[in-house]
């Protein structure tokens, strides 16, 4: 962990600010420093003990550090502009992707024109393509994830590569269920490898000339502390406050603004903006009618392994037909390996499991059947994280919409992955989105 330790802030009964931002995650610590920027009073508020959010990492006595997820960041992130002295502390990593198919072959990610198309032999490709002219001739309407996908890649395809069987296990419901707008948003590389000229020149390995690229970063090997410490410190000079580990909390309307009471301290501001989860913003507001929205649970194991991997990428995405697990990321391909061992760690959707203990007996099994991990394999932890990340079924987006306009009705803006309830992949998209959102206010 980073040298730098902090104290809670002392505050008197009650404390005065112009901004309350709930939540202290990215979204929120981008919105503090926008505001504490223009002169801003800010208090930042968050249920959670540490700044960050859902950017965690686990560390072991042996000195395995692993996060809970697999979070890649760039060196031209916006989120830079806001905090350039976290660039230093990243460390510069080559990630390389890659995924395991239904035939149990690690192949390319998302999609390999020689695994997944020419290896279906002859008669295989010619149901791909029949497939696909189906699909844009009579599958024209789309209403779901799946209907996106099989228009432009079609229904044989979309099984024979696993994306349909992936889809269920990143959303965490089935395919047919999955909002259409996010798998627009989500999968839109779909119909760039749908075009037969760009097919035609991946299996032709045929770039187009590009311009240099961004560099690709991991957090600290110490930890996401050493990372977000930095810019807690920034924001603290310009005198925003943090109260974290604040449970119980209760936001209401007084004649000076909103006041939100922790543990008998009332933190009183004229503006309150929630960077949380939209179910956690409608309890702190006391709200008797709330959005019934899903988040995801996520489950992640910690293994640490000596022996044969069974493959060399960094990232590796479940797309096979069975295994609850949906992603892997070997961290000591970017920090190095410890006392001779490798260490990875394993995401898991709960609810095709039901605990830890299920989570770990599945992943052994199915990598064992795929002939991976051959070696000594070791369970060195494991974190279940509620609210990874928000559940984007049919319907979900206009409830999201509902439950925000009345939360802004009471007086609260609630904005971010979280809070906006808006799909943001990267870093880069949730400081663009805050941004957006706190400058159109």
């Amino acid at each position: 962990m980073d040298d730098v330790s902090h104290q809670p802030s002392r505050m008197s009964a009650v404390q005065h600010f112009d901004v309350i931002v709930l939540g202290a995650g990215i979204s929120g610590l981008v919105a503090a420093a926008i505001f504490s920027g223009e002169g801003k009073r800010v208090a930042v508020v968050d249920e959670y003990s540490h700044v960050g959010g859902n950017h965690m990492d686990w560390s072991s006595r042996a000195g395995y550090t692993f996060d809970v997820g697999s979070l890649i960041f760039q060196d031209d992130s916006p989120l830079l502009r806001h905090f350039p002295e976290l660039l230093e502390r990243y460390v510069h990593i080559k990630p390389s992707w890659g995924r395991l198919n239904p035939q149990g072959k690690i192949t390319l990610y998302p999609i390999s024109i020689r695994d997944d198309i020419l290896a279906a032999g002859p008669l295989g490709v010619v149901r791909i393509f029949a497939s696909v002219l189906y699909a844009r001739l009579f599958r024209r309407r789309m209403e779901n994830a799946r209907d996106f996908a099989r228009y432009w890649i079609g229904a044989y395809l979309l099984h024979r590569s696993g994306l349909g069987t992936y889809m269920q296990r990143f959303y965490g419901i089935a395919a047919e269920e999955i909002d259409l707008d996010l798998a627009r948003k989500r999968m839109l590389w779909i119909s760039e490898y749908a075009s037969i000229i760009n097919l035609s020149r991946r299996f032709l390995k045929r770039k187009k000339a590009s311009g240099p690229k961004n560099r690709q970063m991991a957090r600290p090997r110490e930890g996401f502390e050493a990372l977000y410490s930095l810019a807690r410190c920034k924001l603290e000079g310009r005198g925003v406050v943090f109260t974290l580990s604040a449970e119980a909390l209760h936001l209401s309307r007084a004649s000076t603004g909103y006041e939100l009471v922790h543990k008998g301290e009332t933190l009183v501001a004229e503006r309150v903006v929630s960077t949380v989860p939209i179910s956690v913003a409608e309890r702190i507001c006391g709200n008797v009618q709330t959005s019934g929205l899903k988040t995801i649970t996520l489950i992640t194991l910690y293994f640490s392994f000596s022996g044969d991997k069974g493959f060399s990428q960094a990232i590796i995405y479940n797309f096979s037909h069975e295994g609850a697990w949906k992603r892997l990321t070997v961290y000591s391909d970017f920090y190095g390996r410890v006392d001779g061992r490798e260490y990875f760690a394993v995401e898991v959707i709960a609810g095709q499991v039901d605990s830890c203990e299920e989570a770990e007996a599945d992943f052994r099994r199915h990598a064992n059947a795929n002939r991976l991990f051959l070696g000594d394999l070791k369970l060195e932890g494991s974190h279940t994280l509620a609210n990874a990340y928000p559940i984007y079924a049919k319907g979900a987006a206009q409830d999201a919409a509902r439950a925000i306009s009345r939360l802004k009705a009471f007086g609260v803006e609630s904005i971010g992955r979280q809070g906006g309830f808006n799909y943001q992949p990267t870093a880069r998209v949730s400081t663009l989105d805050v941004e957006n959102a706190v400058s159109s206010q």
